[in-house]
């Protein structure tokens, strides 16, 4: 049993080492990557850097607020269409439209407008259903125009640093009539580092996007199938 405990004391103490020393080695790492990153941003040059900075971060501003609308957005539209055509056979048109009001969405929103206009017939009920779509589609794709833009702005922007960088370094290979490579590493340096920073953002903006487009097009398509089941329930119950 003695010769158990400092064994076992000894293994403990080897683990508690190897654990700290792994820890440390992760804690450095990601004190070197943050270092890096901001080293390379000044580099970079703080007017073309700043202003690429500032395209993700309004980017990733209009991102996050859309797909935070379109979820909020999302309805079940089975699930609408049945409740309300049961509150329809049990009720009135009233009960049917307390349902709408009482779900969120825009799918809802037409519903509601379709069913309001019932006693003006199908064929007004109708119209407003297509009209309030063509609107309810209009705040699905709000600000995402500029989301575009972001993307297509970051990479110009780096292209554009790109370009003063180089007519930095051949400035410094008339000054110092040499072209020695100390000479033009400097600019070529900063003209390197914008093209990245802008390809960088132009690229985690495209993932955003084109996951937004894919959920107002479900979204879409969610409501054009609800306006004809919609259109089809008030024509068997007029």
């Amino acid at each position: 049993m003695k010769k158990l405990f400092p064994t076992l004391s000894m293994t403990g103490l080897m683990l508690l080492s190897s654990a700290q020393s792994i820890y440390a080695q992760t804690e450095e790492v990601d004190k070197t990557f943050h270092q890096e990153l901001k080293l390379r941003f000044i580099e970079g040059g703080p007017f073309f850097m700043g202003i690429v900075l500032v395209t993700l971060i309004l980017g990733l501003a209009i991102a996050i607020e859309r797909i935070i609308y379109l979820n909020m957005a999302t309805t079940n539209t089975d699930k609408l269409v049945n409740n309300v055509e049961e509150a329809w056979k049990n009720g009135d048109v009233e009960a049917a439209k307390e349902v709408c009001r009482n779900t969120k969405g825009p799918v809802a929103s037409i519903f509601y407008q379709g069913l309001d206009r019932m006693d003006e017939g199908v064929d007004a009920a109708e119209k407003a259903v297509v009209s309030y779509g063509g609107v309810q589609m209009g705040l699905l794709e709000k600000n995402v125009s500029w989301l575009s833009l972001f993307i297509s702005l970051a990479p110009m922007l780096g292209f554009m640093g790109t370009v003063i960088g180089m007519i930095g370094a051949f400035d410094s290979i008339e000054a110092a009539g040499d072209i020695s490579p100390a000479v033009v590493a400097g600019g070529i340096k900063v003209a390197l580092l914008t093209t990245v920073f802008g390809l960088v953002v132009a690229i985690i903006l495209q993932i955003f996007y084109n996951y937004i487009i894919s959920k107002i097009d479900g979204i879409v398509n969610s409501m054009e199938d609800a306006s004809i089941k919609l259109v089809d329930l008030m024509i068997r119950n007029k």
